[in-house]
């Protein structure tokens, strides 16, 4: 994160629990976004430019050498396999004018010269089919790693959850659409490949049949050199192009459901994480509702791409079954004239499907065109999100934060903008030494929330400059915390490898805290955050805080969730096991019993012009609010 003109923010900070600001985050900064009109920059427009995106994102591909090697070795597969259907056209002629002079001596000895053909294409066939499916499984490794890895950068896949659509379902994108663009490009790459060999092999042939082909109208006689080629480049050219105006439109439709269907499984995935909350407040038919809502309309952009290629049908398989009489119509002239022997004709209609097939590859692949448009748009323009949250999009009123020469953190003139005003500290300079235990309280007005993430790096719309002490980290404990999905050891090492803690400092830890019957648990593969009750899972990360001994730690709320003999284990474990740590609690004052040894005042102020958050020049912006019944995507990013 930076301000124009100003140092880079120097690092990472810890964030061990970031499920709740996620929450909100996207809400507000896309409800903004949703009313100002003239806030969106232009999205990436065209194929090329999304081609452009994804070819910059191969050639930094670890995978990039070993992908350039498999193509290749399928292009010199492709090209014996043109040359085999090469030598099994010619033996058309002699196969069919054995049968023609009913030489059954000559018939045996062109089948046994068959067998030999067929064996050598199986063979090339079968290495074919192996290595398009290992060029498919590389290129989808490496993208995926690749989307994988930008995601994940710091703070980008928090930012891009105020970016709109294009942020609400960016596990669909890396998953889903990531599989389908591999599976369409290595399909349609190689058959346009394989197509164009074959037609550049053929077109030889099939202009040797018919170069000296002459026709008589009325006396007069017309040289057409090479017609078959001729004839059949019309044909094929008149498919393409009914084809294309037909079926354009499943470019645009088929964007469209993928779109519906990432809707539909977010709110699958939203309903099966919430399901407590859902049955406890008799909420099923409501959910019921929403999920119908967006099973609707995916049902309704699945009808019109039904339609899109039901009309394609009528052309593409007219053409198709046109095409079982078109090469006997077109080489029947010089058939009849004399010029074709029967074994000719068989060649030359052979030849002619060679490179009609070869230049229909448009028309047989329309749909299949038009999806990898799609997908293409979602994936590039999904990349290219990613990154466009690491500029600033020339927005000024930003938080500075840099790191500072000295062992303090220094918050100098810090005003943070929120939807409706701002958040301000009652002093113009506020320094915390290390070691202190400072409390920071406001009006209940005052959104304490973005104070929190303003530390962080998360919320970065305001001013003032945040200077971070030069010799660690600060960490962040929020109210709701995180565990990733693993053992209960991985959870208490997160983010840390679970080779640093040994089982004794583990256990301990948890006997602590009354926590001791997880002991036997370290290494048991659950779902931590619901085989434990709320006030469990809060201990559990003050537990980490205790065995990770950070130097700075910020708590907001979380601390105000405790009561009783709880309460007093946490500030034990503060006073304790953090002893020289500085501690920032950002909530409510008056049950501290003197832990904290002063107080930081914040107040509110309103302001309706004050927020500028950030949008993606990739995108286009956010999409505001959607159309489903209930709730909006903000609501639930």
């Amino acid at each position: 994160m930076k301000s124009p003109g100003k140092s880079v923010h120097p690092g990472r900070a810890s964030v061990w629990e970031n499920g709740q600001i996620c929450h909100s985050i996207g809400g507000i900064v896309q409800e903004n976004l949703s009313t100002d009109g003239n806030s969106a920059a232009k999205p990436v427009q065209g194929v090329f430019s999304h081609a452009k995106i994804m070819w910059g994102a191969f050639l930094g591909s670890p995978f990039r050498n070993v992908i350039f090697l498999l193509g290749a070795a399928i292009l010199c597969v492709i090209l014996l396999t043109a040359y085999g259907q090469i030598i099994l056209n010619r033996w058309n002629a002699p196969f069919f004018d054995s049968m023609e002079r009913r030489d059954l001596s000559a018939f045996m000895q062109q089948l046994w010269i068959f067998v030999w053909i067929a064996g050598g294409l199986l063979i090339l066939n079968v290495a074919q089919v192996y290595l398009n499916q290992l060029i498919r499984l590389k290129l989808r490794e490496g993208l995926t790693r690749d989307l994988i890895g930008e995601w994940m950068q710091p703070r980008r896949a928090f930012r891009l959850m105020g970016a709109g659509e294009i942020g609400s379902n960016p596990d669909q994108r890396i998953h889903e659409d990531t599989r389908h663009l591999v599976d369409l490009t290595t399909d349609l790459g190689i058959g346009l490949l394989q197509a164009s060999i074959l037609l550049v092999s053929f077109v030889g042939v099939l202009w040797a049949l018919s170069a000296n082909f002459a026709i008589t109208i009325s006396g007069q006689t017309f040289n057409i050199p090479g017609y078959m080629v001729w004839a059949a480049f019309l044909y094929a050219g008149t498919a393409s192009w009914i084809s294309w105006m037909v079926g354009r439109s499943l470019v645009a439709l088929n964007g469209n459901k993928y779109a519906r269907e990432a809707e539909l499984r977010f709110s699958l995935m939203h309903a099966n994480e919430h399901l407590d909350a859902i049955s406890l407040a008799s909420g099923e038919p409501d959910e019921r509702r929403r999920i119908e809502f967006d099973l609707s309309s995916v049902i309704k952009a699945a009808r019109r791409i039904m339609r899109a290629v039901t009309n394609l049908t009528w052309v593409t398989a007219g053409y198709g079954w046109m095409t079982v009489v078109a090469p006997f119509i077109i080489a029947a002239p010089a058939y009849f004239s004399g010029d074709l022997t029967f074994g000719g004709l068989m060649m030359a209609v052979g030849a002619f499907n060679q490179v009609h097939e070869s230049l229909r590859w448009f028309v047989n692949n329309i749909g299949g065109i038009a999806d990898f448009r799609a997908t293409l748009t979602r994936v590039a323009e999904f990349r290219a999100a990613i990154k466009a949250t690491d500029d600033d999009d020339g927005a000024d009123n930003r938080i500075e934060i840099v790191k500072g020469n000295s062992e303090k953190l220094v918050l100098t003139g810090l005003k943070i903008s929120v939807q409706g005003g701002h958040v301000r500290l009652a002093d113009a300079q506020v320094e915390i030494r290390p070691g202190e235990h400072v409390l920071v309280n406001g009006a209940q007005s005052a959104p304490k929330a973005q104070f929190f993430r303003a530390l962080a790096g998360l919320w970065e719309w305001g001013s003032g400059r945040i200077t971070l002490p030069s010799d660690e980290a600060l960490t962040f404990v929020p109210r709701t915390p995180y565990f990733p999905p693993g053992t209960l050891r991985s959870v208490l090492c997160y983010p840390r490898a679970t080779t640093e803690l040994t089982d004794a400092e583990l256990i301990a830890a948890l006997v602590r805290v009354d926590l001791g019957r997880f002991s036997a648990s370290l290494d048991r593969t659950a779902r931590w955050d619901r085989e434990m009750n709320e006030e469990e899972q809060r201990m559990l990360s003050f537990v980490r805080l205790g065995l990770h001994k950070p130097k700075w730690v910020v708590i907001h709320e979380a601390l105000d969730l405790f009561e009783g003999d709880a309460r007093k284990r946490v500030l034990a474990i503060l006073d304790n096991e953090l002893k020289d740590a500085a501690i920032i609690n950002i909530g409510r004052p008056g049950r501290d019993g003197g832990f904290f040894s002063r107080t930081v005042h914040l107040s509110a102020e309103t302001d309706i012009a004050s927020l500028k958050p950030f949008k993606s020049r990739a995108t286009g912006g956010p999409r505001g609010r959607s159309s489903r019944p209930g709730t909006s995507k903000a609501d639930v990013a």
